[in-house]
């Protein structure tokens, strides 16, 4: 690790907190904090733009790094947004056991340097627009939704003017699925986590966008975690003597609404999950609450993919 071409690199690690940064240069051994809010985050950017910089490394922990991520990129600073799990085995094939916000700085510094990680090529306005399709896809979702509810309900006379609103909301409903698909295909990180998610039978586009866009912890937290920000994790209910059924709540609802549709299809295409649901309702449960366990499964399943970069496996289930 002390090549030449290792001395010549700077390597900065930051470890992310909800209200801190801490950042670690390597080798110029310069550590400082700031705060993890827009005048902290300014701060760090002028004081790593006085150093060439070969790559910053930052843990993921899904939301919290994005702020930072967005200014480096329109800094033009490289960075890398690392796999907390890499990092973890690195601190175990090293030997590191210590935790500070010091140390992990350091530690992730270290990774960027020793492990040399490719950079990441996420840019602000893939992610800004990634979240504006997706909203302009819903709106035209609820529109699309409205016009058939009202060709339900009125007269023959009326379906005429109904019919090419709902060609014309189909037509822009796949100019933003393709927008979306390119925008994917563009860009590396997205990509790979649209090949892993949708190469489990069941899961489509509509789920991989919401995961994408709403759900950047989606691979990063732990699987419990991943089933509560969905919200398809249940809560006890519980007070004194009183135990009433546990139940779920919050969450992302978009992105739970997506999954129950897809978890519609993936019980009828997807033998493993179609094999959960049955034997759930055959214990008795009823049939939208097997549908929430078969989909909290799935987010377990698609969370530990993600984490792991690996693919469909039936033996995961």
């Amino acid at each position: 690790m002390n090549s030449k071409n290792n001395q010549n690199e700077i390597n900065v690690g930051v470890d992310t907190g909800k209200t801190q940064l801490a950042i670690y240069i390597r080798p110029l051994d310069i550590y400082f904090t700031v705060t993890n809010d827009e005048s902290g985050i300014k701060e760090a950017i002028k004081k790593l733009k006085k150093h060439t910089i070969t790559r910053v490394v930052i843990e993921a922990t899904g939301r919290l790094e994005q702020p930072f991520i967005m200014a480096c990129a329109e800094a033009k600073i490289p960075f890398v947004v690392a796999n907390p799990v890499n990092i973890k085995r690195f601190a175990g094939a090293i030997g590191q056991k210590a935790k500070t916000d010091k140390l992990d700085a350091q530690l992730i510094a270290f990774y960027g340097e020793a492990i040399k990680p490719k950079l990441s090529t996420l840019k602000p306005q893939q992610m800004r627009l990634m979240s504006d399709l997706l909203s302009r896809r819903g709106q035209l979702m609820a529109m699309q939704t409205m016009e058939k509810n009202r060709s339900q309900i009125m007269p023959k006379e009326i379906l005429s003017l109904i019919k090419p609103i709902l060609t014309a909301l189909k037509i822009q409903l796949e100019k933003v699925d393709n927008k979306l698909l390119k925008l994917i295909q563009s860009c590396d990180d997205y990509k790979i986590k649209n090949d892993i998610i949708q190469s489990v039978p069941g899961v489509g586009n509509v789920v991989t966008f919401n995961l994408l866009s709403d759900m950047p912890e989606l691979g990063y937290v732990n699987n419990k975690e991943a089933a509560f920000l969905v919200g398809v994790a249940p809560f006890n209910r519980e007070s004194g003597s009183y135990k009433g059924k546990r139940m779920i709540r919050g969450g992302r609802p978009k992105i739970r609404t997506a999954m129950y549709m897809a978890m519609m299809s993936a019980i009828q295409c997807n033998p493993k999950f179609k094999g959960i649901y049955q034997r759930l309702v055959a214990a008795g449960k009823p049939k939208k609450v097997a549908i929430i366990a078969c989909i909290r499964k799935l987010v377990i399943v698609l969370n530990s993919m993600v984490r792991d970069g690996v693919m469909w496996d039936p033996k995961m289930v």
